[in-house]
Formats: C-alpha cells, sequence, structure tokens
C-alpha cells in the first residue's frame, strides 16, 4: 500500500506531531511519502491513498488574499486521481466559514455572529451599540493560524482602528464579527478529535496571558483535557452532520469554548488539516493509522 501525505513547501522545521502517525502507517505495512500538495510534479494517481495532514499554506497567498480555490481545485483533481481524505466536498465546504451557519441550524450553538460579505460595509460604533456587545472580535471567513484576526476595545480609539481593519479586509473577502468572549484568555479552548467517527482524545489549549490566540505560533500551550460525556455526544454530533453523505468523517476536530455565560459555544469544525495533537495520547496516531489501513484496503482489489 503506497500513501501520500499532503503537507506544505514551508512546513516549520519544529512541526514533529506528525511523526508517531507517519511511523504507525509504516508499521502498519504502508509505503508512505510526504508530499507538497501544490508540487506539480507529483503523480497522485501512483498512490493508494492521499491523507491531507499540514496543508498550512493555502490560506495565505503572501500578498494578504488566499489560495483556498486553488486548492480545493487540487483537491479536487487527486480526488478524481486516488483516494483522499478528507474527501473533496466536504474540504470545499469546510474551508469556508459559512459552513458554521449549517451547522448551527444541525444544533450547534455559536456565539452570536454577523455574517459580513466581501464589498459589505457596515458602521461599526453604530453596530455593537445596536446589539450592546462590548469588546468585540473580528474574523476572516477563510484563514487560519489567526490570519486577519482582531480583538478591540468598543471605546472611540479602538472602535476607528478596528472600522479600517473591517474595511480593508471586507474589500477583498468575506468577514465575520463577533462579542468579544473574554474566558478564551483563561481557559482557552478546548479540542476534542474524532476518528472513522468515534471520540478519541481531547487537548485544552491556553494562551499566553492576555492573549485570545491559542495556536502553538504564538506561544500558547496544550495539554490533555478531560471532557465529559455530553461534551462528547454533542461534538460526534456535529461531526456526524458534518460528514452527510460522507459520514464518518476519517477525521475531525472539533473546537469548543465557554461564552461569558459559561455555556460552551462551537468555535471551529476543522475536517481539512487540523493539528491532531498526537503528543498527548501515545495511542491516538495508531487509532487513525488503523482507521485509514482499514479503509484503503477495503478499497483494494
Amino acid at each position: 500500500m503506497r500513501l501520500a501525505i499532503a503537507s506544505c513547501r514551508s512546513l516549520p522545521a519544529w512541526e514533529k506531531d506528525d511523526l508517531p502517525l507517519l511511523q504507525a502507517l509504516r508499521d502498519g505495512g504502508a509505503e508512505v511519502e510526504v508530499v507538497a500538495w501544490d508540487d506539480e510534479g507529483v503523480r497522485w494517481g501512483v498512490f493508494d491513498a492521499c491523507l491531507i495532514r499540514t496543508t498550512w499554506d493555502y490560506w495565505d497567498d503572501g500578498e494578504g488574499g488566499d489560495r483556498r480555490e486553488e486548492f480545493v481545485a487540487w483537491t479536487e483533481r487527486v480526488g478524481a486521481a486516488t483516494r483522499l481524505f478528507n474527501p473533496a466536498p466536504i474540504i470545499r465546504w469546510n474551508t469556508h466559514k459559512r459552513y458554521l451557519r449549517e451547522l448551527e441550524r444541525a444544533g450547534a450553538r455559536l456565539a452570536p455572529t454577523l455574517w459580513l460579505a466581501q464589498g459589505s460595509r457596515i458602521d461599526l460604533a453604530e453596530t455593537l451599540r445596536e446589539r450592546g456587545w462590548g469588546d468585540a472580535f473580528i474574523k476572516p471567513q477563510v484563514g487560519a493560524c489567526a490570519r486577519g484576526t482582531l480583538r478591540f476595545k468598543a471605546d472611540e480609539a479602538g472602535t476607528a482602528a478596528a472600522q479600517a481593519h473591517l474595511d480593508s479586509y471586507l474589500a477583498q473577502e468575506d468577514m465575520l464579527l463577533q462579542p468579544y468572549l473574554r474566558l478564551v484568555e483563561t481557559e482557552g479552548e478546548t479540542s476534542l478529535i474524532f476518528f472513522d467517527g468515534a471520540f478519541s482524545h481531547a487537548v485544552q489549549k491556553i494562551p499566553v496571558p492576555g492573549d485570545y490566540r491559542v495556536q502553538d505560533d504564538f506561544g500558547a500551550s496544550d495539554r490533555p483535557a478531560e471532557v465529559s460525556a455530553e461534551q462528547i455526544a454533542a461534538a460526534g454530533a456535529l461531526v456526524e452532520a458534518a460528514g452527510g453523505e460522507h459520514a464518518p468523517l476519517l477525521y475531525a476536530r472539533v473546537d469548543m469554548m465557554r461564552d461569558d455565560e459559561g455555556e460552551w459555544v462551537l468555535g471551529e469544525l476543522e475536517a481539512v488539516e487540523p493539528s491532531l495533537f498526537f503528543r498527548h495520547d501515545p495511542a491516538a496516531a495508531g487509532r487513525l493509522a488503523a482507521a485509514l489501513l482499514r479503509r484503503v484496503g477495503r478499497a483494494a482489489p
């Protein structure tokens, strides 16, 4: 069995978390090759399957835009040449945050959100007054690793700076506006990770003091987390809803946080290239490897 692991050309040298997964796949008898997704020299059809992992540059073209359409087109080509996990329709759906609106209709609880289309304009000061929001948060609808995000105070200076930030981004892409959830600074996010529809493990990601960004790129820390049966069931239902006709998804990560009332809300459901934090569960890499090998093995002649 020959497997491609899709990565990127500029993967940081410190990124080692997937090494246990690569080893588990090799221990399972697979030949594994890590390749950049946008390497035009790769012949994807020679692989029995392709697993998307650290394709962390599709959301930033280096010039203030994103490569989402290029990336989605790539998934469609690869999906036509071999088995792709997760499949191309899921990737298209999950790379634009409008998917959260569909999950909200499926029962997810979100923070109050104002969805802003590219080319639109709102008066932030007036909007915050109308909605009774204090500090607020701006985020692109395509992106990762906190790109284009902004936490701001609802005072005159903070709102003016945020208005300029929002106007600049709305000229190029869709954005969203939410009230700022203060507990993220002390509690961070809790990520529940699922393989083949089954819960695997959970991780708590905590930003440095005073920050809101939970990515280790910004110095955040992470550790194993204990989650309740109710949290697992709720997150599992969202993973199933996200998969639709493709359920169960081979892998998914559900990021939850608590709002100012202490209620859990959905931040993201990541089904494209999430960090899976194998370092916090020695058996987790083996679970994903076994699930992938089972799926590819079933398709073998």
